[in-house]
């Protein structure tokens, strides 16, 4: 039987069991007749069965995955009774998410590329019109004099400890809003990503521009950096999660297009996972750090801090190719693991 003949004379009971798997992990188990739970089991081995018939001839990479997923669902709910290890959760951030990394860097380069054009269009936005900051400048920042700020935080008249505490827990929660918002908007072919990605970007270009243009550039970017890199590099990540789920859409490569949408999915959130590292030191950082200023904490003290901040996390999410590299496995986000 050719590659394409089976896919189709099997596609009902794929499509069948992923309804199944979707109704079961939104309600549980419980929520299926007993007629249901049987046909769940039936097509479980049946499905093991395909699986094994695509691997067995080389079959499509993009089917053998769905497949491979498939089946590691229902196995997931057939045998619920072990609860993920540590040593998995680790497994994937020490090794797995910067496989992911490897597999899917053009999506993580595209996203900062996006991200970057907003920073450049706000930064020269913002030179050419002035007038423009009542558009461009975050609302808070609009009647706040760089200068004026520098001077009240050297004298220790700046926002007092409490207001800082509140104003690092908005951004924090903010930024995070914004990568899954990013994430999310994937579905839309990708654009709602891009348009977040480059917004955000925008409001970041014409924030440091007002402050470059009262010769504040330094202090601006002695703020910025030290939890920025970390924090900006995750937005980016949530982003390349977005253009993963919108290449499923745009280029399904052979599948349905809810199918593709499906698997790229799983790559996705794998994504998105990874993330929560990164905003918990950026969080860290931000609080601490980042709201120290000069002359308590020197400018260049905190933009060294910053690149060996950035150092890091970037020998991190290179790691695996520092390692030799592999290709992105099946080490999954915690309670993924590859069957079959």
């Amino acid at each position: 039987m050719e590659m394409a003949e089976f896919i189709e004379s099997r596609r009902p009971r794929w499509e069948q069991l992923e309804s199944l798997l979707d109704r079961s992990e939104l309600q549980g188990l419980r929520a299926l007749s007993l007629e249901d739970a049987r046909t769940l089991g039936r097509l479980y081995r049946a499905v093991s069965s395909d699986l094994l018939w695509v691997r067995a001839r080389s079959g499509s990479a993009d089917v053998n995955a769905y497949l491979n997923d498939l089946v590691g669902r229902a196995y997931a709910l057939t045998y619920p009774g072990r609860r993920p290890r540590f040593s998995e959760v680790w497994g994937f951030v020490a090794r797995g998410f910067p496989a992911l990394m490897r597999s899917e860097w053009r999506m993580y380069v595209a996203s900062l590329l996006m991200l970057l054009a907003g920073v450049g269009f706000g930064y020269v936005g913002m030179m050419v019109d002035p007038d423009a900051a009542l558009y461009l400048v975050p609302a808070e920042h609009l009647n706040l004099d760089p200068v004026k700020r520098a001077a009240d935080e050297a004298a220790g008249t700046g926002m007092s400890a409490q207001d800082q505490a509140q104003f690092t827990t908005f951004l924090f929660t903010h930024n995070i809003q914004v990568a899954f918002l990013a994430f999310a908007l994937g579905i839309t072919m990708g654009v709602g990503t891009a348009l977040m990605l480059f917004v955000n970007g925008l409001f970041l270009g014409a924030l440091a521009q007002v402050y470059a243009a009262k010769g504040m550039a330094g202090w601006f970017w002695a703020w910025i950096l030290p939890h920025g890199i970390p924090e900006i590099t995750a937005i980016c990540i949530a982003g390349a999660a977005g253009l993963v789920i919108a290449r499923g859409m745009v280029a399904p490569r052979g599948l349905p297009r809810g199918m593709a949408v499906r698997r790229e999915a799983v790559t996705a959130v794998k994504l998105l996972f990874g993330t929560l590292t990164l905003f918990v030191l950026a969080g860290f950082i931000e609080g601490t750090v980042s709201q120290v200023h000069p002359p308590k904490l020197s400018v260049a003290f905190k933009v060294t801090f910053a690149l060996v901040v950035g150092s890091g996390v970037y020998a991190y999410l290179l790691s695996d190719w520092l390692r030799g590299g592999r290709e992105a496995r099946g080490d999954g986000a915690p309670g993924v693991k590859a069957h079959g």
